[in-house]
């Protein structure tokens, strides 16, 4: 693997150790409510990801096999998002990702994070090659389908309805509410319900806010503006716990800029 992008806001309050990292598992992983690992292996990628240095913890769950591809995934996930800064390897990235979830969802079908995971990576593959392009190329199904196996395996899922809400938002955007609502199941109701029940389950999240913003003006353009930057105010002063809340946190800041 080349050397990735390090990450910038190195910081010591993100460095924690296994009984640390065990004290703080459900704040962490509130998003995506994954499990506490059982192996060693996965519980150092695991810190590794917390503290920002994603490519150790991309090839450490890697090299912990199946159950490591959790950590390895998001881990190249973020990476790719953030601080990768060719188009084309975020775009290898993803498909790598997307591949991998596909191999643990065969062989461990009530891996919610094998379907959240996979959704994202299609999801942020499309937007880059443009979302137009993707539901031509019957992604959107497959992201959606993703999210829902997600929501069916664990409804508490923060992120999965963050993502489900970015979903119905880019269709409406991108063909419309009618064509939308008829081909792919976007209704704006539904996608303002999942971002509502986003910050519920994770009301310290800054990236909930923010998608939720963007998810307004596409739904809503201008008159969804004062609102949209209200929560990204929000997201801006919320306060991160590990490297991938603080890029969220520094993201918004960047926007409101």
């Amino acid at each position: 693997m080349a050397k990735w992008t390090a990450f910038p806001h190195a910081d010591k309050a993100y460095d924690y150790t296994e009984a640390t990292l065990k004290k703080h598992w459900a704040r962490l992983h509130r998003g995506d409510a994954e499990p506490f690992p059982k192996d060693k292996q996965v519980i150092e990628a695991w810190i590794a990801y917390h503290a920002g240095d994603f490519q150790a913890a991309c090839e450490g769950g890697l090299a912990a096999g199946l159950a490591g591809y959790n950590v390895a995934n998001k881990a190249a996930n973020i990476y790719a998002n953030y601080l990768e800064k060719s188009d084309k390897k975020k775009l290898e990235i993803y498909q790598q990702v997307s591949a991998r979830c596909e191999e643990l969802q065969a062989k461990d079908k009530k891996n919610a994070n094998a379907f959240y995971l996979h959704a994202y990576a299609l999801g942020r593959y499309s937007q880059g090659i443009s979302v137009t392009k993707a539901l031509a190329q019957g992604l959107g199904g497959k992201i959606k389908d993703a999210l829902q196996a997600t929501l069916k395996l664990q409804p508490k899922h923060a992120d999965a309805h963050i993502a489900l809400g970015t979903f119905h938002a880019e269709v409406i955007d991108k063909v419309g509410a009618m064509i939308g609502g008829v081909t792919y199941g976007a209704k704006r109701d539904e996608g303002i319900r999942h971002f509502k029940t986003a910050l519920e389950l994770n009301p310290d999240s800054a990236i909930a806010r923010v998608e939720y913003a963007n998810g307004l003006v596409m739904l809503d353009g201008k008159k969804s503006l004062k609102q949209a930057e209200q929560l990204y105010a929000e997201a801006a002063e919320c306060e991160p716990v590990d490297a991938m809340e603080r890029l969220d946190v520094e993201m918004a800041k960047s926007e409101l800029e």
